[in-house]
C-alpha cells in the first residue's frame, strides 16, 4: 500500500494505492478529507466522500485546485479568479453536488447569520507569551540543530523536548522545576515545537538537559560551522579566558566543586570555572568545565588542540588575558603554529621606545585619550606596545586614594588605641594588628614607611608615625593606566595592535551574557553530571541569544538580551470563545498583532509578524445531561 496526499487549506484529496476490480492493475484510489480543530484543540482528520479511481488524468495541481475550490464554496468564500479549466469545473460541480445531496457537511456552519456571535458571550482564556519563544525557534530552525540531534540517536519527541528546553533557558532561566511550571502557566512555546504538554515535568527535563550534554562536542562543532557559514566568518583571532561560577550548598561528594578565587567575591562557596573560546563575534569554539581551583594557566594545550578541530588548516591569533599568558602557554602556542597576543603579566622595565615609530594618539568612544607606543626591550623578541589610556589612570587613581585612605584609617585606629585605657598596646599585638592592615591593603602598604616606639620595660608601643615614600609614589602615580601589550607578529601598525587586543572585550560580553541574562549562577545541582548539564544548557541558550543579536547588530539595533526578551513578551497567543445564533461554540485561538518595537525585531530576523494569525473551531452547544433518576430531578427541579 501507498498513500499520497494532495493538501491544501481544510479539504484535501488522499490518494492510497489499490488494485482496480475493473482494469487490474494497481491504481490509485482517491478519497476527499476535511482538516478540521475539535474542541480541545487537537487538530482531526475524517472523510467526506469516496471519490474513488478517477477516470480523468489530473495533476496535482488540478487536485490542490478542485480542493481549494471546494473549500472556499463551504466557507462561503468568493474566489476573485474565474475558473476557465472545464475539466477542473467538471469536477467542482460533480463532487459538489455529492457533498449537497448527501449531507456530507454541515453547510449551515459557515452562514453569515450563524457566524455572528453574541458579544455578551465572549471570554478570554490560556493567554500565553509567545514573541520571545517565536524568535528563538526560528533562530533554531536557522542552525539546523533538528537534524544534528536526529544524527545522534534523538528520537522526534527527543527532539522537540530540547527544543522546547532550551528555548525556554534562553527566554526564562530557571531551574528544571520553575521551568516546568513556566512552561505550563505563561509560555506558548509547547504550541511552536509540538511538545505534548501532558508530558511536560521537570524528570523530563532533567533526563532531556543530560542527554544533551552527552552530544555536546558534535553540536559544538556543528554550531560553530554553520554560525560561520550564516554570517560569513572567517576566524582570524580567537580569545581565550575562564569564569567561574558559584554552588549553593555544601557539595560533599563533588569533584568538581571546589574552593578557589571567586570573581564574584563568594570565597564562602565552592566554585566550578568554566573555560571558554570565541571569536570575535561572540561565538564559542571550545567550551570544558573544571574544578573550582582550577589554575588560569593550565590545559592551554587542550585549548589549542580543540581549535585545530575547530578551525582546520586556518591558524587564528589566540588573544589572551595576562592570567593565561604565562612563559610556557605562549611557547606551546607558538609550538602549534599559533600567533598570540596578549597584556603583559608584569610592568615591563628598562624598556627604551623604538625611534623609528611615531608615537600614536587615539580617541576612544568615551572621548578619552589613549597613547600607543612601540618599545624595545632587551628582555623579550616579541613586539611589544606601551598604552596608556587616561580613562584607566582615572580609574586606577580613584582605587588608589581609595586604598590609601582605608590603610591609613587603620593605621589610625592602631594609634588611637595606643593611648585608650584598655586599649592593645603589647609590641607582639600592636605589630599582629599592622601586619593584618597590610594584608588587607597590599597594594597601599608598600608605600608607606612606619616607625614605632617602644617601652622597652613593659614591651608595649608607645608611639607610631608613618610617611608615604615619595618615590615609590611617584613611581606608581607615574605608571597609572598604563599596561603593556607583546605578540609574536611583526607588526607595521600600532593601531591594528590596539584594535586586535580589544577584541577581548567581546569574551567578557560573553561571560556577562551568560551569568546575568540565562542566569548561570549560582548552581543548585547535587552531582557533577547534572553541573555540566546545566553549564552545557546555558551554552545552547547563548547560541539563539548571541544569534540573534548577531542579526540584529547587521540592522543597527544593539538591545541586551534582556530588553529582547522584555520587547517580545508584549506578543501573546489568547484563546476567545462565544456562542453564535444558532447556539454553537466558536473558538478561536489567535496571536495579538506585534507592536512597533516587536515588529521592527521581526524584519531585521526576516522572520513573520505572528507564527499563526488564527486557528478556529466550532463546537456544538452541550445538551444538559439527563438526570439519573426520578428522584435527583424532583430535588433539583424543587
Amino acid at each position: 500500500m501507498w498513500e499520497l496526499w494532495f493538501y491544501l487549506c481544510g479539504m484535501y484529496f488522499k490518494a492510497s494505492g489499490r488494485t482496480n476490480p475493473v482494469t487490474k492493475k494497481y491504481d490509485s484510489y482517491y478519497r476527499l478529507v476535511e482538516s478540521y480543530r475539535n474542541e480541545t484543540g487537537r487538530i482531526c482528520h475524517r472523510t467526506i466522500l469516496n471519490v474513488g479511481y478517477l477516470d480523468d488524468e489530473l495533476t496535482p495541481e488540478q487536485l490542490n485546485v478542485i480542493a481549494r475550490t471546494l473549500t472556499d464554496m463551504y466557507q462561503r468564500k468568493q474566489s476573485i479568479f474565474p475558473q476557465n479549466d472545464p475539466l477542473i469545473s467538471k469536477w467542482i460541480a460533480e463532487l459538489w453536488g455529492k457533498i449537497v445531496g448527501g449531507k456530507r457537511l454541515d453547510l449551515t456552519v459557515y452562514d453569515p447569520n450563524n457566524r455572528m456571535v453574541n458579544a455578551d458571550t465572549l471570554n478570554h482564556s490560556n493567554v500565553r507569551e509567545m514573541g520571545a519563544e517565536w524568535m528563538c525557534y526560528n533562530t533554531w530552525q536557522q542552525l539546523d540543530l533538528d537534524k544534528v540531534l536526529i544524527d545522534n540517536g534523538f528520537s522526534e519527541h527527543d527532539v522537540q523536548l530540547a527544543q522546547t528546553q532550551v528555548i525556554s533557558r534562553a527566554v526564562n532561566p530557571a531551574s528544571e522545576l520553575a521551568t516546568a511550571r513556566w512552561i505550563h502557566e505563561n509560555s506558548a512555546v509547547m504550541e511552536l515545537t509540538g511538545y505534548d504538554p501532558e508530558k511536560m515535568n521537570k524528570d523530563r527535563l532533567y533526563k532531556s538537559a543530560l542527554k544533551l550534554s552527552s552530544v555536546k562536542e558534535k553540536l559544538e562543532h556543528h554550531l560553530s560551522q554553520k554560525t560561520n557559514e550564516l554570517f560569513d566568518i572567517q576566524d582570524k583571532i580567537m580569545l581565550y579566558d575562564l569564569t567561574n561560577t558559584y554552588f549553593e550548598g555544601e557539595k560533599r561528594n563533588s569533584t568538581l566543586a571546589k574552593y578557589g578565587r571567586s570573581k564574584e567575591k563568594r570565597s564562602d562557596c565552592k566554585l566550578v570555572v568554566l573555560a571558554l573560546v570565541v571569536n570575535i563575534f561572540g561565538f564559542i569554539k571550545h567550551s570544558s568545565v573544571h574544578e573550582g581551583n582550577f589554575s588560569d594557566c593550565k590545559d592551554i594545550e587542550k585549548v589549542i588542540n580543540s581549535l585545530d578541530y575547530a578551525t582546520g588548516t586556518n591558524k587564528p591569533v589566540v588573544v589572551l588575558d595576562a592570567g593565561i599568558a604565562t612563559k610556557e602557554n605562549l611557547a606551546i602556542i607558538r609550538s602549534k603554529g599559533y600567533h598570540y597576543l596578549c597584556v603583559s603579566r608584569t610592568k615591563l622595565k628598562n624598556y627604551v621606545f623604538d625611534p623609528s615609530r611615531m608615537v600614536v594618539y587615539l580617541e576612544t568612544k568615551s572621548k578619552k585619550e589613549v597613547v600607543l607606543k612601540k618599545i624595545l626591550n632587551p628582555e623579550y623578541t616579541d613586539y611589544c606596545l606601551e598604552i596608556t589610556s587616561e580613562m584607566k589612570a582615572k580609574k586606577e587613581q580613584g582605587m588608589k586614594t581609595q586604598f590609601e585612605t582605608r590603610y591609613e584609617d587603620e593605621l589610625s585606629k592602631i594609634r588611637a588605641s595606643l593611648t585608650k585605657k584598655g586599649g592593645v598596646k603589647l609590641s607582639d599585638k600592636v605589630n599582629q594588628r599592622i601586619g593584618r592592615a597590610k594584608q588587607k591593603y597590599p597594594s597601599a602598604q608598600g608605600r608607606y614607611d612606619i616607625q614605632l616606639s617602644y617601652d622597652e620595660k613593659n614591651k608595649t608601643v608607645t608611639e607610631l608615625v608613618w610617611t608615604k615614600i615619595e618615590k615609590k609614589d611617584k613611581d606608581t602615580t607615574d605608571n597609572l593606566g598604563k599596561y603593556f601589550v607583546r605578540t609574536s607578529m611583526d607588526m607595521k601598525d600600532e593601531v591594528i595592535v590596539w584594535n586586535v587586543y580589544n577584541t577581548i572585550r567581546e569574551i567578557e560580553s560573553t561571560f556577562r551574557t551568560l551569568k546575568t541574562d540565562l542566569d548561570l549562577r549560582p548552581i543548585y545541582h547535587k552531582k557533577d553530571e547534572s553541573t555540566i548539564a546545566h553549564l552545557n544548557l546555558g551554552l545552547l541558550a547563548y547560541w539563539l541569544v548571541n544569534t540573534i543579536r548577531r542579526q540584529l547588530k547587521r540592522s543597527g539595533i544593539n538591545h541586551s538580551w534582556t530588553e529582547i526578551v522584555r520587547i517580545g513578551s508584549t506578543q501573546k497567543v489568547i484563546t476567545t470563545t462565544g456562542y453564535n445564533k444558532a447556539g454553537k461554540e466558536i473558538v478561536v485561538r489567535k496571536c495579538s498583532e506585534p507592536d512597533t518595537k516587536l515588529k521592527a525585531l521581526q524584519i531585521a530576523l526576516k522572520i513573520k509578524h505572528r507564527p499563526f494569525t488564527k486557528l478556529k473551531s466550532v463546537v456544538h452547544k452541550p445538551k444538559l445531561k439527563n438526570l439519573a433518576t426520578p428522584i435527583n430531578r424532583e430535588l433539583l427541579s424543587g
